[in-house]
């Protein structure tokens, strides 16, 4: 009505004041423009595309009115870049509403005040169909637009193209940027995320790093390819870069980066999993004096506060990574290290008498074992709940092995330390995908240990059996009363 109204005004004022044009032009076009502005203002609020061709059509439908009188204005031209703004706006905030919604899925994991967690099997998959379904219907958004006929869509529809482009390429890029953010290796970047520092907090900040990493890997395998295909289909034809610059999205470049930052989170995972134990074990070899050590009669409780650890690890891994495959699996035909029996280091029966040969015998074992295994230690750490366990086990116990090298040891700190570790053989083998590296890492131990004691005698054998019975038996019994 008040466009009505304005045209009447300008047919009446150019017969009364016929050198009015001039004034005329500039008022329209101020109305015009103030009529974009609203709609710029409107699609930062999460339209849907209909709600913005239905504004577009309402000012188009005015400039075509206005032009009717005021030619000289040339309004639709006037509009057109007015519309470019609008149009690029709502690209921009389509993107931008879509990461808040996928950022929002992922700090599901930090809650604060107490409140519950969410499990992080649940955060998976919340994020992962926010990020494919929501790219996906973004994009549809936009072919929304792409099919409409009015004249304004039409004369931008290749500038639309390359727009949509040109974004999901930022949206992408700033993605991995949030990704990383939201991995930050400081307290403040936890406390940022509204969670307090603690145990319960890295507990919680070490899932979501875990759930980044396979994020990460699903978006480079699976999103990445079907936003592909999408794009090809609905939005090639762009020309504002021209065929010298190439497209706008480049899915290469971006499956690149996801792809890196998953093995960055994969590893700061198992980093921030390491750190937390090994902190437990250099506190465990750091609060005994080793050279007045009495005799081992038990298993040492740090066995079962390592074991705890490594249980609520893989319960975290179960529920974010597949399972995957396990390699240099032996069987006691062959020589397995599951049975307390079979451990090489024990079946040299050293001699009580000779410290010197006992030490030199031990040291001659293990070099053995090295040459002839050729055990290889550390491999890439892959997206499996195996390859994930190991790689951890690996690293605390080469923790444990460095620890060992800083203390000095008598006979019955050495054989505590055996019992320990010929005990940790057994529940090790049920969740590491690498037995032979995890036994010969075990073994490294104890010759660590060795090489510091100042009687270096192992324990009989069925002594050693009798200590590692008890444990299972003590163990065993604990689980039936928990259940």
């Amino acid at each position: 009505a008040a466009v009505h109204e304005f045209v009447e005004a300008v047919r009446a004022f150019r017969v009364i004041f016929p050198d009015s044009d001039e004034q005329l032009v500039k008022l329209a076009e101020d109305l015009v423009t103030k009529n974009f502005v609203i709609a710029e203002e409107y699609v930062k609020t999460r339209i849907c595309p209909e709600d913005l061709l239905g504004v577009l059509r309402v000012i188009w439908n005015d400039v075509l009115l206005i032009d009717e009188v005021l030619q000289e204005a040339a309004l639709s031209n006037h509009s057109l870049e007015a519309a470019k703004v609008v149009l690029m706006s709502f690209v921009r905030s389509a993107f931008s509403h879509l990461l808040q919604d996928i950022s929002g899925s992922l700090l599901q994991i930090l809650k604060k005040d107490g409140a519950e967690q969410c499990s992080l099997d649940v955060v998976l998959d919340a994020s992962t169909k926010s990020v494919l379904q929501g790219s996906l219907n973004v994009l549809l958004d936009f072919r929304k637009i792409l099919d409409e006929n009015s004249g304004i869509v039409v004369r931008l529809r290749e500038l639309i193209i390359d727009w949509v482009q040109e974004g999901l390429q930022d949206f992408f890029t700033k993605m991995e940027d949030q990704f990383l953010l939201l991995s930050g290796r400081s307290n403040s970047s936890i406390q940022a995320h509204g969670l307090a520092e603690g145990a319960q907090g890295d507990k919680a900040f070490a899932g979501l790093v875990l759930v980044l990493a396979q994020l990460s890997a699903f978006i480079e395998q699976t999103v990445i390819p079907k936003v592909t295909e999408e794009i090809a289909s609905s939005f090639s034809g762009g020309s504002i870069r021209g065929h010298e610059s190439g497209p706008a999205f480049v899915p290469g470049e971006i499956c690149r980066k996801f792809r890196s930052a998953g093995e960055k989170f994969l590893h700061f995972y198992v980093n921030m999993r390491t750190q937390r134990i090994s902190f437990l074990l250099k506190k465990r070899f750091t609060t005994p004096n080793w050279v007045k050590h009495k005799e081992p009669r038990e298993v040492h409780m740090f066995v079962d506060l390592f074991l705890q650890e490594l249980e609520g690890i893989v319960k975290e891994v179960k529920q974010i990574l597949p399972q995957g495959r396990r390699k240099h699996r032996r069987t006691d035909s062959n020589g397995s290290s599951a049975s307390s029996r079979s451990n090489p280091l024990r079946e040299e029966k050293l001699g009580r008498s000779n410290t010197q040969r006992a030490r030199s015998q031990l040291l001659e074992t293990h070099l053995a074992k090295l040459f002839k295994q050729k055990v290889e230690i550390f491999n890439k750490v892959e997206y499996t709940q195996e390859s994930v366990v190991t790689t951890l086990v690996k690293l605390c116990l080469k923790s444990l092995q460095e620890f060992a090298r800083l203390q000095t040891f008598n006979r019955s700190g050495f054989q505590q330390i055996q019992v320990d570790i010929q005990f940790l053989r057994i529940p090790l083998r049920d969740i590491v995908e690498d037995e032979a590296a995890i036994d010969f890492l075990l073994d490294e131990v104890i010759v660590a240990t060795a090489e510091r004691c100042l009687d270096p005698v192992p324990l009989e054998p069925p002594i050693l059996d009798k200590l590692i019975r008890a444990k299972l038996a003590k163990t065993e019994q604990q689980n039936t009363d928990s259940s």
